[in-house]
């Protein structure tokens, strides 16, 4: 059951509208990378976790991915002002002003609309937090390109709050994978030499190259 409370998550505010600015946001609405895709990823993942604490951090993550996903939206709407005007969206995604009325739509920055194929279930603990660490990292790039395109201090203070709180899970899925990394797929292959063994097919190698060590070690995360 999930219940909504209608403060959002973190204010947002806007100093001016900037229609094409909402266009490059869109990509953390209904882009690859964005708060949708990650909600409902951790979401479908926690339904065959066993951890009782790994399920409540899967699930408690993604209904706060919502919310992220609410603040994005939210300052869209903002940023797309009152005016249905085309022309100050030249480029890229212009559905918002065609077709959706000034309503965020489930869309990346090209217009494309979101797919599930964007969300990735393995039923293998390791793989799915190791998958959700990555997803952790390459939306906080993705925030660190939109913040530097923005000049608005209040826009800012939005992306660098969801920036961080993007780092904050990472850690977490790092933790969470520190606890079960000698599980499922870890424990199932891996077993032999050859999962020690690095090949140096890049020659020259550069000196005291640490990658090129004859003995590799499994991952693990301080």
């Amino acid at each position: 059951m999930f219940k909504h409370e209608k403060q959002l998550f973190h204010p947002v505010e806007i100093e001016k509208p900037n229609p094409q600015y909402a266009v490059l946001l869109q990509e953390q609405l209904g882009g690859g990378n964005g708060e949708l895709k990650a909600a409902l990823q951790y979401m479908s993942q926690s339904f065959r976790v066993k951890d009782p604490e790994i399920k409540d951090l899967f699930l408690d993550i993604a209904a706060e991915e919502l919310g992220h996903l609410e603040m994005v939206a939210t300052t869209i709407n903002l940023l797309n002002g009152h005016d249905v005007d085309f022309n100050k969206v030249d480029v890229g995604e212009i559905q918002t002003h065609v077709q959706n009325g000034l309503n965020p739509g489930l869309i990346n920055s090209s217009g494309y609309s979101w797919t599930g194929d964007y969300v990735t279930v393995t039923g293998d603990l390791c793989a799915d937090l190791l998958s959700n660490i990555a997803s952790e990292q390459r939306a906080k790039v993705v925030y660190e390109y939109l913040y530097r395109q923005i000049e608005d201090k209040k826009v800012r203070e939005t992306i660098d709050f969801l920036l961080n709180r993007e780092e904050a899970h990472n850690a977490m899925f790092r933790e969470a994978f520190n606890k079960v990394q000698n599980s499922g797929s870890n424990t199932d292959f891996g077993t032999t030499k050859a999962a020690r063994m690095y090949f140096s097919l890049s020659e020259p190698s550069p000196n005291d190259n640490p990658f090129s060590k004859t003995d590799v070690k499994p991952v693990k995360f301080s």
